[in-house]
């Protein structure tokens, strides 16, 4: 059985974070483990509130996985401070993790801020050099590259400026083109883009930490990463389509969808 451990933080909605990682992760037939980072009391509205574990807590549910179940690929998600971070990135160079995806998560849907302003030189510094696949979305991406990102080519131009902190992959999210969703990915060598018609929907909840399980999951069955991120990409897609319709906000997606 393929396992893969998400690192991050809890949606008490169900629709985002360790919630959304396990039924990603069990959707793509891999058995998923976690590691929580922090609680948040959250509906399809916002974040209402949260509260941070300690990284002594943290760091012993990663050591009680790997030391026994251990894990064929990591995420990690909502890792809100530099101390989570420094104690997050410590035990994945001790494991020696080859295969980690990091979404750095920065702000919730409902436009709530999930990581501490001083926390994102740690994610370029201590995060990022580790990751085999890293995948912000546009503002995120603008973040870790401090310039605007809107077009797809600026997307592209993102993707090639946060590899130079070492990641070895880099998909930016979020691309409009001709009514086409469009994600782009920098190998280290050429670009590519992955397209899915755009749905005009509410049901967005928890999309980035969907598709960053779901690479994961792909990659703990031994995907290649281009394949991991296309089987991603068409995943998120049918649980956005066949969305449930559920809360009043940003609704959470279908992580069951049927076979078409």
């Amino acid at each position: 059985m393929f396992t893969a451990l998400t690192i991050a933080g809890s949606d008490s909605g169900g629709g985002a974070g360790i919630q959304a990682d396990l039924k990603s992760f069990a959707a793509r037939h891999v058995y998923g483990t976690s590691a929580l980072t922090a609680i948040t009391a959250q509906n399809t509205r916002g974040v209402s509130d949260v509260v941070e574990l300690s990284p002594a807590i943290i760091a012993a549910q990663i050591d009680a996985v790997l030391s026994d179940i251990g894990a064929h690929a990591i995420k990690t998600g909502m890792l809100s401070s530099v101390a989570i971070i420094e104690t997050v990135a410590h035990r994945l160079i001790q494991e020696k993790v080859a295969k980690l995806v990091v979404d750095p998560v920065m702000v919730a849907k409902s436009g709530d801020k999930l990581l501490h302003d001083e926390a994102v030189s740690a994610i370029k510094e201590l995060l990022l050099p580790l990751a085999l696949v890293v995948t912000p979305n546009r503002y995120e991406a603008a973040i870790l590259c401090e310039h605007d990102v809107r077009s797809l080519e600026e997307m592209e131009a993102a993707a090639r400026a946060i590899a130079r902190f070492g990641a070895r992959h880099v998909v930016v999210k979020g691309g409009l083109h001709h009514d086409q969703s469009v994600d782009v990915l920098w190998d280290g060598e050429r670009i590519q883009r992955f397209a899915t018609p755009h749905l005009r929907t509410r049901s967005t909840q928890g999309t980035g930490c969907t598709f960053s399980a779901a690479i994961a999951a792909e990659l703990a069955k031994g995907e290649t990463v281009h394949d991991a991120v296309q089987n991603a990409k068409q995943y998120v897609f049918a649980a956005m389509k066949h969305a449930p319709n559920i809360g009043s906000g940003h609704g959470p997606l279908n992580h069951f969808p049927p076979q078409e």
